[in-house]
């Protein structure tokens, strides 16, 4: 198969659905010959909020102290390609076409066929190893006891803050959640944890102690560091990626820490086009993946703290298995008008779902047919365009704004 044949086969897979177990992914994992070697060192990031942020932090402050790292997460923004990388590389497209052709032969002799996520972190680990990577970084697709990710031997485990997020898999009480991402804990291997609400945090220790894991929480932001993230929560963030590093046994160093961090980029974030990047727009146009209230809460207090005089045109859309009332009703006061519009994907909700979840006091909103029209009417107002709900509709914004071709995905 070419790249686009490559492709076109494995967002076909996305019909086998989510299925959650380890069964799967390790035979999958172990006929494509994709473990990591003897000696490689692997960091599992779990969490709700912060992952994306945690893990590219911990692989850039990685190859500023000269290690070969592999960096695993989802979903893509724009191109699919994103989730894999090398020392901050994607994956080449001939590089992909051509594992997901073994894959495909592999696959179709396996009974359950493999998901989209197990086939992606199968070529991943492959690629990884094919790299020589001396750290991988693996980002948990959702949860943790039963994700796919888990399937991989892990050196050192870490958690970001846990929040109400993907209830119809993981549970509906914060308990169940925190248990399912306590999951990643191995016997004797460290675990640290960003600073949690207590009683995630009575459920991480009461795991860690059954299962024998060295568990020890961040108690304070990292201080002293330029970081190149926006929000004063990223030092807590950096905070927990320095802590897994140093576990992995990376040789951390002032400059190497100082490099790392002033340099780390992971779009999407409170990324900011500053005015006269964005052609028509009279303000900054600022993405931001808040897709559940405990993110939204977060980009409100940046958003604050950046924008202190400003309210925002915001473009808004979410997905079904989201809490979009409870993230309305935080982004809602940073508005000065609301565009609401669908996202690409089988999960979006209509528009008239997205406006019924309005608070009473929001301000005005108008609902448009696709992410374009709303955004142009955002423009419009003159204030800074604020784009957030979804990182289904954050890729589609990117790649907007930086001409790339946006690949929606389910998963």
């Amino acid at each position: 198969m070419n790249y686009r044949e490559a492709i076109d086969w494995l967002f076909g897979t996305q019909l086998f659905g989510i299925k959650l177990g380890l069964e799967g992914p390790r035979r999958l994992l172990r006929q494509y010959l994709a473990f990591p070697d003897h000696g490689v060192a692997v960091i599992h990031v779990a969490g709700t909020n912060g992952k994306g942020s945690t893990c590219a932090m911990m692989d850039s402050v990685a190859r500023a102290c000269g290690w070969r790292t592999g960096l695993f997460t989802s979903p893509h923004l724009i191109d699919f390609r994103e989730r894999i990388r090398v020392s901050g590389v994607e994956i080449p497209e001939e590089e992909a076409a051509a594992g997901l052709t073994e894959l495909r032969a592999l696959c179709e002799r396996l009974d359950p066929h493999p998901t989209f996520f197990e086939i992606v972190l199968a070529l991943a680990m492959r690629w990884f190893r094919k790299c020589g990577c001396e750290l991988i970084i693996l980002e948990t697709g959702m949860g943790g006891r039963f994700d796919a990710t888990t399937a991989v031997p892990a050196d050192v485990c870490a958690l970001t803050p846990v929040s109400m997020d993907h209830m119809q898999y993981l549970g509906d009480t914060l308990e169940q959640i925190a248990a399912e991402k306590a999951g990643i804990f191995l016997a004797g291997v460290p675990a640290v944890s960003a600073p949690q609400l207590d009683i995630v945090r009575s459920v991480l220790l009461e795991t860690a102690n059954e299962v024998r894991t060295p568990l020890r929480f961040i108690e304070e932001p990292l201080a002293g560091y330029a970081i190149g993230l926006a929000g004063n929560h990223q030092a807590w963030n950096a905070a927990l990626a320095l802590a897994a590093l140093d576990l992995a046994g990376l040789p951390l160093n002032c400059d190497s820490v100082r490099h790392g961090l002033v340099r780390v980029d992971w779009p999407g974030r409170f990324e900011i086009f500053p005015l006269g990047t964005v052609p028509g727009a009279a303000a900054d146009v600022v993405l931001d993946g808040a897709h559940n209230p405990h993110a939204a809460g977060v980009l409100a207090e940046t958003w604050r703290t950046v924008y202190p005089q400003r309210r925002a045109a915001l473009v808004f859309s979410g997905v079904a298995d989201k809490d979009i009332a409870g993230t309305l009703a935080l982004l809602a006061p940073l508005a000065v008008s609301i565009h609401l519009c669908p996202v690409a994907g089988p999960r979006t909700l209509p528009t008239e779902d997205l406006a019924a979840a309005l608070p009473p006091d929001a301000p005005p909103h108008r609902e448009f047919p696709d992410f374009r029209s709303a955004f142009t009417a955002a423009l419009a107002t003159g204030a800074p365009v604020l784009v957030a709900g979804s990182l289904f509709l954050v890729g589609e914004a990117r790649a907007l704004l930086t001409g790339g071709l946006f690949q929606p995905s389910a998963q």
